[in-house]
């Protein structure tokens, strides 16, 4: 039964890591926190409470990691800016993950930035901040 538990928990981890790859770094470290968290649950105790807890208790550390790791991400990119900073580009409704460029006024795919970072616009090759 443990061992079914075990494989159970391990298989929607494993799901889990593809769902996670497009969140930003507070999300991903609280999504994987809690797998980690709920997998330890599920080993060291021997009822539903203990993985609900661990998944919890692993899901709040993770998400505090993950903010630092948003914040120093955000404070590299800013690190260079030229005096009066980088213009914010504009989100596009209903596409998650898409902006419109300040300076060409057109779409550009910002998947894999987090919020704040920089993105050089493929249609000018100025650098403008995703919202």
């Amino acid at each position: 039964m443990k061992f079914r538990k075990t494989i159970t928990t391990m298989s929607m981890g494993a799901l889990s890591l593809a769902t996670f790859s497009a969140c930003t770094p507070t999300e991903q470290g609280a999504g994987y926190g809690a797998l980690a968290g709920g997998g330890i649950g599920a080993l060291a105790g021997r009822d539903t409470t203990s993985t609900l807890a661990g998944a919890a208790i692993g899901a709040a550390a993770g998400a505090l990691v993950g903010t630092a790791i948003e914040a120093d991400q955000r404070n590299r990119y800013r690190r260079n800016a030229p005096p009066g900073g980088y213009p914010t580009a504009t989100r596009v409704r209903g596409q998650r993950g898409y902006v419109y460029s300040p300076y060409s006024n057109r779409v550009v795919d910002v998947r894999g930035v987090p919020r704040g970072g920089l993105v050089k616009d493929p249609y000018t090759g100025r650098v403008f901040i995703r919202p």
